[in-house]
């Protein structure tokens, strides 16, 4: 099925069932969304949840084209400067009116210290009040995208965050909390009820949302289940309506159950692995004096060590796309004519780390999280086992991501397991944020090896004001082979979506791995 026909198709489930009643529906991850804060995580699920609360300017249809959500209309007004109308009669969950102060205050809270949103307003020059429902961003340089990047600066009560001391988000790195870790205020069409961390998320339905609500769900219990076995059963005896991931394994056996089914297909995000490519000397790591990840050679024996088609087969039982790039089908600037991967050669990756210095190969730490991705610990002990097998020793460090995301978003780490959604559904959010050298505006935010080539970054900012298709088609092209032939990273697949529903439940599946509860419909 192509990326297009399996957006038509989620998008038939959506039916809303206009005459039945109101209902309850339960849903657990893998995972919780670690902070009901808007801009203090750039992680799917965070963004997915808090999505339901909070609302951005511009917001996305069902099959990701752009969708007026708080500003009615866009406009460029000169190639730097775009104007937004902001939606009149709109009021935060607490009845204070929406306004251009919101606004301004909201992007100016994105770029602050403890933010995780900077990479996508970091090149932003000015945001400023025209009147109370206009409002007008001046970019740096042309921002032809800007709609799209802005999809997911969520916008936040100036006056709530005032009163209640949250005018600085929450910082995961440093296991900061305030108002906004466990309220929320928005003016989405779902409030926060209740919020137990790690244990249950509560949201009611907004009656007074500005918008329609394909929907005749009341009340969503977000509950998190870590045992993939726990969760498999949970919604096989109706304990819950609605889950993800659903195990690989269990695919079948959910299937062909009487009450569930699997709603399966592609998904956007890319798992990669990264490395320390910065210190001198690795945190973590048997080498003393020197980082052999500085070596490219080092990286390619890693790379070409590792058995991806192994990984597809054995660990992913078929549901991943092995990839040599960092993002993958559906995204604007793929190209498949560049996606061919380094050959497995584990006799090659001992060649490479001879000539390297390293021909008994060393020991390093690898940090993964085991309950964010599709059989994320799996993977990097399938890695262990690969790079083992050419001298390299692994201290696999597998940990829930409630403590993995603020290791590595420190850059506490020398090998690390990620992975990446552009939230642009465009090449240039994958190169501004995880290709790009790191800086302290926003750049490279998310580039937690400090991979970095100046003639990558000249090319990401010409491919963001670039107007001409094809020269920016061509600047993409030539930006990832330059990251390719460095080995910046060591992309790994892309992951299937697999979500089980109970047979009764009315869904929208969206291949950025969002859930919005405003197409979630529960018939009698």
């Amino acid at each position: 099925m192509t990326f297009k026909t399996h957006l038509i198709a989620a998008a038939v489930l959506a039916a809303a069932s206009a005459g039945a009643q109101a209902q309850t529906v339960r849903i657990a991850n893998q995972g919780d969304a670690l902070s009901m804060d808007p801009h203090s995580l750039n992680e799917s699920l965070q963004l997915s949840v808090t999505g339901n609360v909070y609302e951005a300017l511009v917001g996305r249809n069902k099959d990701l084209s752009l969708a007026p959500a708080l500003a009615t209309s866009w406009k460029q007004m000169s190639p730097t400067v775009w104007r937004f109308e902001l939606r009149k009669g709109v009021q935060f969950h607490d009845g204070t009116p929406f306004n251009a102060d919101d606004v301004v205050f909201s992007f100016q809270r994105t770029q602050v210290d403890g933010s995780d949103m900077k990479s996508y307003t970091n090149d932003l020059k000015e945001v400023r009040k025209i009147n109370d429902h206009t409002v007008e961003i001046e970019t740096k340089s042309p921002f032809p995208i800007l709609p799209d990047v802005i999809s997911l600066v969520y916008i936040m009560s100036k006056k709530w965050c005032e009163t209640n001391q949250a005018t600085r988000p929450v910082d995961r790195r440093k296991g900061v909390e305030n108002a906004a870790s466990f309220r929320a205020n928005g003016t989405g069409p779902f409030r926060l009820r209740e919020r137990q961390p790690n244990v249950r998320t509560t949201f009611v339905r907004n009656g007074n949302y500005w918008g329609k609500v394909e929907s005749n769900v009341q009340e969503v219990v977000f509950t998190p289940i870590g045992n993939d076995a726990t969760r498999v059963a949970a919604l096989l005896s109706g304990e819950i309506d609605v889950m993800e991931p659903v195990p690989v394994q269990d695919i079948d056996k959910v299937n062909g159950s009487a009450n569930a089914k699997v709603l399966a297909g592609p998904e956007l995000r890319t798992i990669f692995l990264g490395l320390d490519q910065k210190r001198d000397e690795l945190l973590y790591s048997s080498v003393k004096g020197k980082n052999p990840f500085k070596d490219k050679r080092v990286r390619q024996a890693f790379y070409q060590a590792i058995d991806i088609e192994g990984i597809q087969k054995t660990v992913m039982r078929g549901a991943s796309r092995p990839t040599a790039l960092m993002v993958g089908p559906g995204i604007n600037g793929f190209n498949a004519d560049q996606n061919k991967r380094l050959p497995f050669d584990p006799e090659a990756s001992k060649k490479l780390l001879a000539e390297a210095g390293y021909p008994n190969g060393f020991e390093v730490t690898m940090n993964c999280p085991n309950d964010r991705y599709v059989n994320d610990a799996r993977i990097c002990q399938a890695v262990a086992a690969n790079l083992s097998r050419v001298g390299v020793k692994i201290n696999l460090a597998a940990e829930t991501k409630g403590t993995y995301f603020p290791k590595i978003l420190r850059r506490d780490t020398s090998f690390y397991l990620l992975g990446w959604t552009p939230g642009t559904y465009d090449a240039h959010n994958a190169l501004n944020a995880l290709m790009s050298c790191p800086d302290d505006k926003g750049a490279g935010q998310f580039n937690l090896g400090s991979y970095c080539n100046p003639k990558v970054d000249q090319l990401t900012k010409a491919i963001q004001s670039e107007t001409d298709k094809a020269k920016r088609t061509a600047m993409i092209k030539e930006a990832f082979d330059l990251h390719s032939q460095d080995i910046g990273h060591l992309p790994l697949h892309q992951q299937g979506l697999a979500w089980g529903l109970a047979k009764n439940v009315e869904l929208v599946q969206l291949p950025d791995n969002f859930m919005p509860f405003k197409w979630i419909s529960v018939k009698k």
